[in-house]
């Protein structure tokens, strides 16, 4: 693809985009790794932190570090505003219905923890049959499998298509009276596979079942509308969408969280406790927060969006897609490589073997020319194994990213294969 279509890719990605502007909010993409500039392209596990976000940290620290919600000083004030403002960003992130439906946890996985956990503990019997999807990251398998060799239920896998899209056909023949949740991601964060979550809502619906979306790789790349897709869950985490590690968001339908019993215990989430009578629950979502939350992290993550809205979510979608284009078609000229992960329908993952040349080779040694990609299996073990590898190399993008750093990754690739072979 020539480099021309940095002018007019799509007319999302207009002169309001300006990615050499955009990165200068990002101090890390200043540095250098072993004498290289740095190209940053494992933003599937983790996207780079602008410095408006950073400096989030340092003015909860500096001017009002305190405990939230019971605090009836200044500082805990503050503080609590700080905090519950960015639930209220997150409703509108998502487009949720009430702010009420967002609980705070420590990530994705911690939220599908917490549905399995809650609701299906109370909600999953023996005979009743969970629908994942081959695509799932660990986080939304084993969950499952655990709640599964205690309870007796079955978990029935949807497969996959030779070129990594869910196989809706076969997702329709699986899903019967039985069938009380279907738990799929978004996207693949080893393909990049974009589900049909939407649809995929209604065909659970029409047979009464519920859905958990698994939405850490969907929400960095494009717009997501809870009430669209009809979610009864979703999860995202926060390091994914420019924001800070150790927190995550689970939305969830009021009347399911209204009606699940909390998962852990301690401060924050009751109401009264008593030696004498029963203890009392708070109401949704602080019933869900027990302790003191990631609370600096929650309000960084608020900022986060806010950068993400400054930047328009559709013309980062946009620009990834151009990216993703460029690398496909640079890497699909390299003798001996094969792209896993051609649906037709794709965020900005490119995941990729070479004959004669392990991953994990691959990834120590394009380190040493500054460009930073995820070699491994991704924790998608099963996915893997289905296309007969135990390790892939994944190059992800992000709104940073640029043309130029695909050229020096695709240059940089060419000479470790050129090593390694």
């Amino acid at each position: 693809m020539p480099h021309s279509v940095i002018e007019k890719p799509t007319e999302l990605v207009n002169a309001a985009f300006n990615v050499a502007t955009l990165r200068n909010d990002f101090p890390i993409l200043k540095r250098e790794v072993h004498g290289k500039p740095l190209v940053y392209l494992d933003n599937a596990a983790t996207s780079q932190t602008p410095q408006q976000v950073i400096d989030v940290f340092s003015d909860y620290y500096s001017r009002y570090n305190a405990n939230i919600h019971r605090g009836l000083h200044t500082l805990s004030d503050e503080a609590t505003a700080a905090f519950e403002a960015t639930r209220h960003r997150v409703k509108a992130f998502l487009n949720a219905e009430d702010a009420r439906q967002i609980i705070f946890t420590r990530g994705t996985t911690e939220a599908i923890n917490l549905v399995a956990q809650s609701w299906g503990r109370t909600q999953l019997a023996a005979g009743d049959e969970v629908l994942i999807s081959m695509l799932e990251h660990h986080s939304n398998i084993v969950p499952w499998q655990l709640l599964a060799a205690e309870i007796g239920f079955t978990i029935k896998v949807i497969p996959v298509e030779a070129n990594g899209a869910l196989d809706l056909a076969a997702y329709r023949a699986l899903l019967n009276e039985r069938t009380k949740l279907v738990a799929v991601n978004h996207v693949s964060n080893a393909l990049g596979t974009i589900n049909p979550v939407k649809e995929m809502a209604a065909l659970a619906h029409q047979q009464g079942a519920l859905i958990l979306v698994d939405g850490a790789q969907a929400t960095p790349h494009q717009m997501v509308d809870v009430q669209d897709i009809n979610a009864d869950f979703y999860a995202f985490s926060g390091h994914k969408v420019y924001g800070p590690t150790g927190v995550g968001v689970l939305y969830g339908k009021k009347a399911l969280l209204e009606a699940m019993p909390p998962w852990q215990g301690g401060g924050e989430m009751i109401k009264t406790v008593s030696f004498d009578v029963a203890t009392t629950f708070a109401e949704i979502p602080h019933k869900f927060e027990a302790g003191t939350p990631a609370i600096a992290e929650v309000i960084a993550l608020g900022s986060a969006l806010d950068w993400m809205d400054s930047v328009g979510v559709d013309a980062i979608s946009a620009w990834e897609a151009v990216l993703l284009n460029h690398a496909t078609e640079e890497v699909s000229r390299i003798d001996g490589l094969r792209i896993l992960g051609t649906a037709p329908n794709k965020a900005g993952v490119l995941s990729f073997v070479v004959d004669g040349a392990h991953s994990q080779d691959i990834g120590l040694l394009i380190d040493q020319l500054g460009v930073a990609i995820r070699t491994g299996h991704h924790c998608a073990q099963p996915l893997l194994h289905h296309f007969g590898v135990d390790a892939t190399c994944r190059a992800s993008f992000a709104a940073y990213n640029t043309l130029e750093e695909v050229d020096i990754f695709v240059a940089a690739l060419n000479r470790v294969i050129g090593m390694v072979r």
